[in-house]
């Protein structure tokens, strides 16, 4: 079982940055996409953006332009770049690994506890 620890989390005005990166304990094989979803109180998780190692990637309509998904160069290091934050960006962030480019929560077989991220003035 891959475990996965996200970090990078913090609170932040509207229009400024935040990086978000997990890691996993182990390799992950390289056809294995990565993804990040979020979860805001009272709301479904939602997947965000996804990543498989052959450099695919995908963004939902809400984040496309200016959220961005990256490998590290290590196999095991995920990150997410978010830029022109906004206070409907605010949610608790989870890094998941086993699943595709469709983005659907059922479909990710690993997870990580999530670090929060809060946009407001």
């Amino acid at each position: 079982q891959v475990q996965l620890v996200e970090s990078g989390g913090g609170s932040v005005q509207p229009g400024g940055s935040l990086r978000l990166s997990c890691v996993a304990s182990e390799y992950t094989s390289s056809r294995t996409c990565m993804a990040w979803f979020r979860q805001a109180p009272g709301k479904e998780r939602e997947g965000v953006a996804g990543i498989c190692w052959s450099g695919a990637t995908s963004y939902s309509d809400s984040v496309r332009g200016r959220f961005t998904i990256s490998k590290g160069n290590a196999k095991n290091t995920l990150y997410l770049q978010m830029n022109s934050l906004k206070p409907e960006d605010t949610a608790m962030y989870y890094c998941a690994a086993g699943g595709d480019l469709r983005l659907r929560s059922s479909t990710f077989t690993n997870w990580g506890q999530g670090t929060q991220v809060t946009v407001s003035s």
